[in-house]
């Protein structure tokens, strides 16, 4: 079994890469070109005819066969009815492919410009397609993919902090008492009884490109929660900007898929999970050298006294009314 607390890429060399794309079929014509992730290895490339591709190779350990399998037939079937999803390319049938203990996959290379968040039309626009999204979401429940929950989200991380020694320890007592506060809080939250449904699970505004409307990308987080997850990281700003940014991608959401506004006040609980999940990620993925080289500051005390007033803060989001779009706002 591989330990993913101590996992590195040091093996993933170019010509295991290029051995790897050699079995697809493909012709590499230009030099790899990594691009920017940290949980996987992404490279863009170049075939013997100028077609450019993206391969990705799965941190192994991380995700069962079954469940990136799950990851890629959802995206398929995402763009059987015309959504503008990244899907992988199927070789001889296979999307998931393999090579000296290295499952990959390969895409067709989108480019596209930047999603502009404080753009009204394109959120709306981007509203009717998570609208479109969760409606296929909805009747196609996964099988094998995560599940948003307290336990992944908030306890996995908090056992997994606690039991380190990234903290000062001078700082420790005030970080996990204001953690199982902040916890207590989302449990109670999430105790709301609303439907869960097949989601992209990172929808923030790096993962959709514009090309003639909005091109969604990067399904690797995809798991089972509620509808709000895929909407609020696309929310900014002030509070009344919050507001008209989601009427707006409501607006467009709604003519295709009903929204349980009782959701919205799981607003604030899903970021308090997001924030400590990130916690948690980097001091599981610390024995990977590309994780201190990038992240230098996550176990300095400033790192941390930061993160406390960060919790703070959370708990006074958590307390405050909800986002809601009822009239009087």
């Amino acid at each position: 079994m591989v330990d993913l607390m101590r996992f590195n890429y040091s093996d993933l060399n170019p010509d295991l890469i290029l051995d790897a794309l050699d079995l697809s079929g493909l012709r590499v014509d230009s030099g790899l070109i990594e691009l920017n992730s940290y949980e996987n290895r992404v490279y863009q490339f170049q075939d013997e005819d100028r077609r450019r591709y993206v391969v990705k190779f799965y941190r192994p350990g991380r995700w069962s066969r079954a469940q990136i399998l799950e990851e890629h037939a959802f995206a398929a079937a995402l763009n059987e009815v015309e959504i503008p999803v990244a899907a992988p390319i199927p070789f001889a049938g296979e999307t998931l492919l393999e090579h000296q203990g290295y499952g990959f996959a390969i895409w067709h290379s989108v480019g596209g410009r930047q999603f502009e968040v404080d753009n009204l039309d394109q959120l709306e626009w981007v509203g009717r397609y998570l609208g479109r999204i969760h409606s296929i979401g909805a009747i196609r429940p996964f099988q094998h993919r995560v599940r948003l929950d307290v336990e992944s989200m908030l306890h996995e991380p908090r056992a997994l902090l606690a039991e380190g020694e990234w903290l000062p320890s001078g700082l420790a007592k005030e970080f996990f008492g204001l953690l199982d506060e902040l916890t207590k809080h989302v449990t109670d939250a999430l105790r709301l009884d609303v439907a869960q449904i097949a989601l992209h699970g990172d929808c923030h505004p790096g993962n959709i490109l514009w090309r003639d409307g909005p091109m969604f990308v990067d399904l690797d987080d995809s798991r089972t929660g509620p509808a709000i997850q895929d909407l609020w990281m696309l929310l900014s700003g002030e509070r009344s900007e919050q507001l008209i940014q989601l009427d707006t991608l409501l607006a467009g959401y709604e003519e295709f898929m009903d929204f349980d506004h009782r959701e919205l006040a799981l607003i604030e609980p899903l970021r308090a999970m997001r924030m400590v999940h990130y916690m948690g990620w980097l001091a599981r993925r610390w024995e990977d050298p590309a994780f201190p080289r990038h992240f230098p500051w996550f176990n300095t005390e400033h790192y941390w006294r930061s993160q406390i007033a960060s919790l703070h803060e959370q708990l006074a989001a958590l307390s405050a009314p909800p986002l809601t779009l009822t009239p009087g706002w």
